[in-house]
């Protein structure tokens, strides 16, 4: 009986690039929750309920990549505990202060904080791909490029909409965050609820749940971000090419830094210049400009 009161935690090491389809998996056999350690964005947080048979490890190693590090149990009383355990308050660049919706960590030397919930879609500040963004629209507002975040802002692939909220703080009048993820709508809308101290008015961005073929989105943009797969930002290059305006600026970032040749071919090919390659372990981000 006692058995039958206990959870199980997995920590698992998952590449970015599998983690759509692991975690669809792991939903699928039974898991209550997933997310990434912020500390240690390659591993991830997957929960199973009291009660219920973990699914065979072998299974979950067989996406490419991943691998269970460690399996263990733990009581009904340390649920809440254990969930927050892999998320704690850091710093982003030299302006912002990210920290979990339950932290009293106050931010020092005027940083912005940032307040999310761990628990809703992708984009919560711990993975190295949503700093790198951060860091270069910092870049773009800071650093003498004229302050392309004072214009329209397109973030694709939003997830809980953490970076379309950066560009508001940096100063963006006119920023809508999309993705094709229903969960992803209210996701978003509890971003802007729990942020509302720190927005400059009620809707610092416009959530879309959508393709970017979607009419509403039929402008140009000065600012496009693309926190995506490689794959996917080359599938949908003409799209966004068509959304920025000329000599817009677009920031790509889910890019292995192994495959950053790769990467800026196909950025020149587009008629995008790279402006600056930013670097975390091993992902990259490039700030690029329309030529």
């Amino acid at each position: 009986m006692e058995n039958k009161l206990l959870h199980t935690r997995w920590l698992i090491d998952l590449p970015i690039d599998q983690e759509d389809a692991a975690t669809e998996w792991l939903f699928g056999q039974g898991a209550s929750a997933i997310f990434r350690d912020a500390g240690h964005s390659g591993v991830v947080f997957v929960y199973f309920p009291p009660g219920l048979t973990p699914p065979d490890k072998g299974e979950l190693e067989s996406f490419k990549g991943t691998k269970v590090i460690v399996a263990e149990n733990f009581a009904d009383e340390d649920w809440l505990e254990k969930s927050r355990e892999g998320f704690a308050a850091f710093e982003v660049g030299c302006r912002f202060f990210v920290r979990p919706e339950w932290s009293t960590e106050e931010p020092l030397n005027d940083r912005i904080p940032i307040t999310v919930n761990p628990g809703m879609a992708f984009g919560t500040g711990g993975h190295e791909t949503t700093r790198l963004c951060m860091n270069l629209m910092e870049c773009l507002a800071l650093e003498g490029h004229d302050n392309k975040l004072g214009g329209p802002v397109l973030d694709i692939g939003a997830g809980t909409g953490i970076l379309a909220l950066t560009a508001h703080l940096l100063g963006a009048e006119d920023v809508v965050a999309l993705d094709i993820d229903p969960d992803c709508g209210p996701a978003m809308e509890e971003l802007i609820l729990i942020n509302s101290l720190i927005t400059r008015h009620d809707k610092p961005f416009f959530p879309v749940i959508s393709t970017l073929e979607d009419p509403r989105l039929n402008r140009t943009f000065n600012l496009v971000i693309a926190n995506i797969l490689l794959e996917t930002i080359v599938e949908l290059m003409p799209l966004m090419i068509q959304r920025l305006s000329p000599k817009g600026y677009l920031i790509a970032s889910g890019i292995l830094v192994e495959r950053q040749d790769e990467a800026l071919i196909s950025f020149a090919s587009a008629g995008l210049a790279p402006i600056k390659v930013a670097v975390e372990g091993e992902w990259m981000a490039v700030l690029l400009l329309r030529s």
